[in-house]
């Protein structure tokens, strides 16, 4: 193994981490809400619901192969992450007409925001692997989603000061609808400090094709696209927790989900670490068992108190899958169409996020809150075993 000792992670990946943090902050004062704020101040269906997250992501996941391609074809990333981290922005205070048009503005503003994550997602994850070493890929993609899941603390701390402050009305919505443009406009305005790290590319034109690659980067592809169907969208989780909780249920919600990701942003750069020294293929797959166990939990769980068990243990699922699941990706495709590589990976777990989100709506209006669950944990848990014997132990 190549020695990491006198290696340090780029300040172009500390600066991405710092705009990620930044506009986490931002979408994560609304996310949580979201889910409440369409079911209870808007009296949207949960059918619509898993609707929405799921056209959003499904959005964001085609772009991300498109914008990934082109970053490969023009040598450039930059360009990309501001312009997404702009249109995710720009979305943020239209949320407050929302409360006048309905539901289907919120579904147009999530896909844009969304299209604003496809756009530059894949550009920047490549910026993030063109600044490090193979060594340490591990290490700057956990460090950069340790600072996006920091974010995702302080976003809903902002929300639950504004919620507490002026109650659970359409007035106190509109209030964190315009605040959430501070932190992401001022995300947008660092980016430009980050620099590109040119790269020559083989190909005039590069072109992805899927025949030439790494059969365990397919593979990979395969089985996370089966545990994505069954990944659902956090809303839902939201929504149980707002059904268990008999006081303060938004409030307590909400300190629920920062829960979640403070574990999220505790456990994600040593996972970056223990992936570099183990492998992502182990780390990953006991981030999926976690999911799976955590889910069932949900499924058959009745108690209030249980929740914050419940969601500390989903974040450590995430520290352990996400952004190891990242740097493993990147392992898989050559430097030139490595944008274009992870533009793959990502549109895969998008679209079956459609999927999965809609499905979930539907069985839980069907057959109840116990079904989407299940069926996660199931897809979860089929996914580690496939791992298991499906993919090659390499480091």
């Amino acid at each position: 193994m190549e020695n990491t000792g006198n290696k340090k992670i780029s300040p172009s990946v500390v600066r991405l981490g710092w705009v990620s943090l930044l506009t986490d902050t931002s979408s994560e004062m609304l996310y949580p809400l979201i889910p409440i704020f369409l079911t209870t101040v808007l009296k949207a269906p949960m059918a619509a619901l898993g609707l929405i997250e799921g056209l959003a992501e499904s959005a964001a996941s085609i772009l991300k192969i498109f914008s990934g391609w082109w970053s490969d074809r023009t040598g450039k990333r930059r360009p990309f992450v501001i312009g997404g981290y702009s249109l995710s922005a720009l979305s943020k205070p239209l949320m407050v007409f929302a409360l006048t048009a309905g539901w289907p503005l919120v579904l147009l503003l999530r896909v844009m925001d969304r299209t604003g994550k496809g756009f530059r997602s894949s550009a920047r994850d490549a910026l993030i692997a063109d600044h490090t070493p193979d060594c340490l890929r591990g290490r700057a993609f956990g460090l950069h989603r340790a600072m996006d899941s920091l974010g995702a603390v302080l976003g809903p701390l902002a929300a639950l000061f504004f919620m507490s402050r002026l109650g659970e009305d359409a007035a106190a919505y509109r209030t964190v609808f315009l605040w959430a443009f501070v932190p992401a406009i001022l995300g947008v305005f660092l980016l430009f400090t980050v620099r590109d790290k040119p790269f020559v590319s083989r190909y005039a034109k590069p072109q992805f094709r899927w025949r030439a690659c790494n059969k365990d980067f397919k593979i990979f592809i395969f089985i996370n696209l089966i545990f994505a169907i069954g990944n659902s969208s956090d809303v839902f989780l939201i929504v149980r927790a707002k059904e268990l909780f008999a006081v303060n249920p938004v409030v307590m919600s909400l300190l629920a989900y920062m829960l979640y990701n403070l574990t999220y942003s505790l456990g994600s750069y040593p996972a970056g670490m223990l992936a570099d020294r183990i492998g992502p293929r182990k780390v990953f797959t006991l981030g999926l068992l976690v999911f799976g166990l955590v889910y069932l939990g949900f499924a058959f769980n009745h108690s209030p108190h249980m929740l914050w068990v419940l969601f500390a243990v989903y974040g450590f699922y995430t520290a352990l899958t996400d952004g190891v699941g990242k740097a493993y990706a990147s392992r898989l495709v050559q430097e030139e169409l490595r944008a274009t590589g992870m533009g793959v990976y990502h549109m895969s777990t998008g679209l079956a996020s459609f999927v999965a989100s809609t499905i979930a709506g539907l069985l839980w209006q069907t057959l109840g809150f116990r079904s989407t669950f299940i069926f996660g944990a199931a897809a979860a848990l089929l996914a580690a075993i496939m791992f298991v014997f499906l993919v090659k132990g390499k480091r």
